[in-house]
């Protein structure tokens, strides 16, 4: 596949040199719809056509074309030596002797470090998950679920017990969010394929939404955070302006979809309340009709078979609807806050090629660590080191945290941690003063 072009078959390789020895400014020449290079340990490889297949999904790894993508690389896969296989026949050739390892003016010793921290997680054990923990906290999602489903049985469906309902079962649908997480970046298992048993039981079954919707989708924003483009989670498709740059692109082009003057107070109304109940319901659903992913389908419509099947002789039809329907508002509340926090106050621009360790802190924050917030968040309160190593189970980010903090002290990098209150305070405060910076531009440039 990689070599075609030397065969005449492919116009993207046909430049290949006899040597196969490539500079960077060669290389970043291809980054096009039709045409992706990228780097991973001094070779490059030729993923024009291989895109299509990536388990990751098409736009992950073409977000890649044209740079250095060793780093986000071992990020994501636990198991390089599997995975190195599928990168052989898209080998065609190697960095010239003369260029750097890294691109664009990156620092070499500061991501040389960073791997040296990497190799430390590794044989800290950091990497190796729990079985206790994620077994009890499976459980604990379970027991919530039969605690919901005792509640109607022995009680009725007073306002009092259909609460005490709503409750139980926001708190298994939130935190089965948090798990589905997990094992989507093949966190609790060794092997991958158990990974990915786990991610379609949990989100499917216990949540009714869909692992590869899911993965294409998340693994964009940890590829590239807060980067517009290339991050869905920063692409509000004009009903938001975040950061600095994007509110004054919009005042200027005289862009006005909603009055974004205002998009401090109407977040209450349209980000936290409507997120999971309507955009993500609505998005799962036609992605996977408009994909044909008919396995995901089924494990999504079984959560919904069974949910309808306990509560339905209870609630009827409707009343049930209804019940699912407020436990997704309170869902969506309880994510959007845990999730928005750790990114909406911190850097949101356009691509700037930066090394891993810098891009990551520049678009996440930390809040300190607690019982309560470790499980209120699924440990995401240590955003930074879930982003710096996703495959890591989340009961281990505690233990790099400091060393991580020492890497960023010595290259000056920026560790930011808050109050579980200051966080969610500074997401309306950032979208207040984006909100300010588009007015301004709108009204006098």
């Amino acid at each position: 596949m990689g070599m075609g072009g030397q065969n005449g078959e492919d116009c993207s390789t046909s430049c290949v040199k006899s040597e196969a020895r490539y500079t960077w400014e060669e290389i970043q020449k291809h980054n096009l719809k039709t045409d992706k290079w990228l780097v991973i340990d001094r070779k490059v490889y030729n993923i024009t056509q291989w895109v299509k297949r990536h388990p990751g999904g098409l736009r992950v790894i073409s977000h890649y074309a044209g740079e250095d993508a060793t780093e986000a690389f071992q990020a994501f896969h636990p198991d390089l030596p599997f995975v190195g296989k599928f990168l052989k026949p898209l080998f065609i050739g190697e960095l010239a002797d003369s260029e750097p390892s890294q691109d664009r003016d990156k620092s070499e010793q500061q991501a040389c470090d960073f791997q040296v921290l990497r190799r430390t997680a590794e044989e800290m054990g950091l990497f190796n998950a729990s079985p206790v923990f994620f077994s009890l906290y499976l459980s604990h999602i379970i027991l919530l679920e039969f605690l919901a489903w005792a509640t109607v049985y022995n009680l009725g469906t007073g306002w009092i017990s259909t609460l005490i309902i709503a409750m139980l079962l926001t708190i298994s649908q939130a935190q089965a969010g948090w798990l589905q997480h997990d094992f989507g970046h093949l966190s609790v298992f060794k092997k991958s394929k158990w990974n990915h048993i786990g991610h379609k039981f949990v989100i499917g079954h216990l949540k009714g939404a869909s692992a590869n919707w899911w993965n294409h989708r998340h693994f964009q924003h940890h590829a590239k955070p807060n980067i517009f483009s290339k991050d869905p989670d920063v692409n509000m498709v004009h009903i938001f302006v975040l950061g600095d740059t994007q509110p004054v692109e919009y005042g200027k082009k005289k862009m006005k979809y909603l009055p974004y003057n205002h998009q401090h107070q109407y977040f209450f109304l349209l980000g936290p309340p409507l997120l999971i109940p309507v955009y993500f319901t609505v998005q799962i659903m036609k992605t996977m009709i408009m994909r044909k992913d008919w396995v995901d389908l089924a494990w999504s419509l079984s959560y919904y078979l069974r949910y309808f099947i306990t509560f339905v002789p209870f609630f009827g039809f409707f009343g049930s609807v209804a019940l699912l329907t407020i436990v997704r508002f309170f869902e969506s509340h309880w994510f959007v806050w845990v999730t928005q926090m750790n990114h909406i106050p911190m850097e949101i621009d356009h691509e700037k090629y930066r090394d891993w360790l810098s891009s990551q802190l520049a678009a996440t924050c930390n809040i300190e660590q607690s019982f309560f917030n470790d499980w209120f968040s699924g440990h995401l309160n240590f955003q930074i080191e879930h982003h710096l190593f996703p495959t890591m189970p989340r009961h281990n980010y505690c233990k790099i945290a400091p060393l991580v903090r020492s890497l960023c002290s010595k290259y000056n990098v920026n560790y930011e941690e808050k109050t579980l209150y200051n966080a969610c305070r500074d997401v309306v405060l950032s979208l207040k003063k984006s909100g300010e910076l588009w007015l301004d531009a709108y009204l006098h440039k």
